[in-house]
Formats: C-alpha cells, structure tokens, sequence
C-alpha cells in the first residue's frame, strides 16, 4: 500500500473512484453522482490541485489501483485558521477491513499537523455508520454534537455525528 497526495496527473482516476464512492455509498457524502459525473475533468484536477491550505491523499494498491482517498483543507479566516476539515473520505469495498482508511487518516493527521498552528481536525460522519466512527474514535476524535437530519438522499434522513481531533 502505498499512501500518496494526489497531483493533477491523478486527475482522472481520482475522478472515477469518486464516482464510485458517489454510486456505492450516496449517503455518506454531500455531493451526487447525477451532479459529479459530467464535471470536466479541469474541475477535478482544480479540487485535487494541492496548495498550501489542502491537500488530496489517495491509497495506491501494489498494483497501482487507487482503492481509497481523502481530502483536508484548512480554514482559511483569520479566527478559524487553526482548523482543518476531513472530506470525502472513502476506501472501495473490497479493500474495507484491511487497514486503508486508518492508513489514509494517519498520513491525513500527520500532515495536518505540519500545517503552522492547526491545532484541530473536524470531520462530519454519518451516524449510523459505525465502522467509520469506529476508525475515528481509534485515532482520537470525538464526538461533539449531531446535527439531525444532516443528509437526504431521496426520502431519507441521515443524521451526523460531528466530531473532533484536538492536536494541541
């Protein structure tokens, strides 16, 4: 396994793992399938572009399949600068239970703390799914608070655990 940031070469397999994440899993994120699979792919490559307050990590299996991803980005206002949020976070099915989403959250945290004076992570986590919650209660966040109802996908609610790294 191979843990890696994402440059805009990774652009299009980015793109598709995305996709997949979007069909397989549609209630643990924010976005659509419908609304992401006709961006051009300059608007993938511009959401994985790193800079000095993001990054893309993407799980490179041996073979070089991208089989997991996650995102950080700093808060970039004056008064929130010390915090960085998880996004999009997804590992593909059949490599779930292998260790690549606690792999892909370690090198998450580790740069984060290279961040000048980010002093916390916040993620948001469906409620009801307790192997992701159980993956972050493992590397030391918290919960916080719920936001009820956070996500719809169609006629169902899906409420949020938010949650929190304290890293100083």
């Amino acid at each position: 396994m191979n843990i890696r940031v994402l440059n805009v070469a990774d652009a299009q397999i980015y793109h598709e793992l995305r996709l997949r994440a979007l069909q397989t899993d549609p209630e643990s994120f924010g976005s659509t399938y419908e609304r992401e699979v006709n961006f051009p792919i300059e608007a993938v490559e511009e959401r994985i572009r790193q800079a000095e307050d993001r990054y893309v990590l993407g799980a490179f299996e041996d073979g070089g399949a991208l089989v997991g991803v996650v995102r950080f980005m700093r808060d970039t206002d004056r008064k929130s600068k010390h915090k960085g949020n998880i996004y999009g976070m997804y590992v593909a099915p059949e490599v779930r239970g292998h260790g690549v989403g606690k792999k892909l959250m370690q090198e998450a945290i580790i740069r984060a703390k290279d961040f000048d004076g980010v002093e916390q992570i916040h993620l948001q986590v469906v409620s009801k799914n307790e192997s992701a919650k159980k993956l972050y209660q493992s590397l030391g966040f918290t919960t916080y608070g719920i936001e009820p109802r956070g996500l719809k996908e169609g006629d169902e609610y899906f409420d949020e655990d938010l949650m929190i790294l304290i890293l100083k």
